[in-house]
């Protein structure tokens, strides 16, 4: 009796999250990186696919791409795991953004949303943008929230920590697999976008403004300047030399080798999907041209799992006028969708 009373809850479960069929909760099978590749082609709304031995080890990093509502999750720099995912809908837009994981729960409720389960939730934003599983009815309908299949969810919140960082990109509206360039400004600890002072020096560096946390390295290709965030503040700014036009997003993780050398791997976002995987070689770094101290500062600040996001857009307003989130802290929880 205990047992299908078991059985009854997270059957129950998975219909207050979104009314999916059976048929959707199944993952699809994949034994190696080609085969993984293949099944995420053709992955239907709901479904998902979770190969997590294909990379064992190493950190984390998680793309979110609204334009063709795929979440997908690289280990090491190398892809695990896709789901399809259904994110915020008109009026309650998912912010693009990079984001770091500020809390988790399991069996979290929403204190906005007349109690709403929103099991497996992975806190994004205070302001109550998370990653949990929800309805996945093959379009944007949420509040603002990433809604993922709720197995694919169960296993992503065990392969997860506080530490990981996630890259949400693409416009909803447009339902497309490549993503526009649009960044971000940083949000200060208060919930409201900051406004970094001008650089009138080549570069600056404050470590100590904040000293924990995941790392992530903004290149922006228009401005020509770098921009350095840790737990979401900005730590250091600079003036580049990029010499790299081709318009793209370019996504890449520290990772750490067998021989304990770190790299870093390029994650095939959508549009750059035969980059996954590949190392950053001698010629493309040769392209980058910044402050011998500003790079030797940063380069000695870096962990396995930072992240640098290489774009075409300028760092600041995206590329409708809008205010993005890098990464979004206040003092008191809120709910969410």
């Amino acid at each position: 009796m205990r047992h299908r009373r078991l059985s009854f809850s997270v059957m129950a479960a998975a219909l207050l999250l979104g009314g999916v069929s059976p048929t959707f909760a199944q993952g699809r099978p994949a034994s190696s990186a080609v085969d993984l590749a293949r099944v995420a082609e053709s992955l239907q709304p709901g479904e998902w696919v979770w190969a997590p031995q294909i990379a064992p080890f190493g950190p984390i990093l998680i793309y979110v791409n609204l334009a063709d509502q795929r979440a997908t999750v690289y280990r090491n720099g190398v892809r695990i795991g896709v789901a399809t995912v259904s994110s915020g809908r008109r009026g309650h837009e998912t912010p693009t953004g990079v984001f770091t994981i500020l809390q988790k729960d399991a069996r979290h409720r929403s204190s906005t949303y007349n109690n709403a389960p929103m099991f497996y939730m992975e806190r994004l934003t205070w302001d109550g943008v998370a990653l949990h599983a929800g309805g996945l009815p093959g379009y944007p309908e949420s509040h603002g929230c990433v809604h993922l299949p709720l197995e694919f969810a169960r296993l992503l919140y065990g392969a997860t920590d506080l530490s990981v960082t996630v890259v949400v990109a693409g416009d909803a509206a447009s339902h497309v697999g490549g993503v526009p360039a649009g960044v971000a400004a940083p949000f200060a600890t208060d919930g409201h976008p900051a406004s970094a002072a001008p650089l009138d020096v080549p570069w600056r560096w404050t470590p100590e403004v904040s000293m924990e946390g995941p790392t992530t390295i903004i290149l922006s290709k228009s401005d020509q300047a770098a921009v350095v965030l840790r737990n979401g503040v900005e730590i250091g700014r600079s003036r580049i030399a990029l010499d790299d036009h081709d318009e793209q997003v370019h996504v890449l993780t520290l990772a750490e080798g067998a021989d304990g050398v770190q790299r870093w791997i390029y994650a095939g976002v959508p549009g750059r999907e035969a980059e996954a995987g590949s190392e950053v070689g001698a010629a493309i770094v040769g392209r980058l041209r910044a402050p011998h101290d500003f790079y030797t500062q940063v380069r000695a600040s870096l962990r396995p799992g930072d992240t640098i996001l290489v774009t075409p857009a300028p760092i600041g307003e995206g590329s409708v006028g809008q205010a993005l989130t890098i990464m979004d802290a206040v003092d008191e929880p809120a709910g969410g969708s």
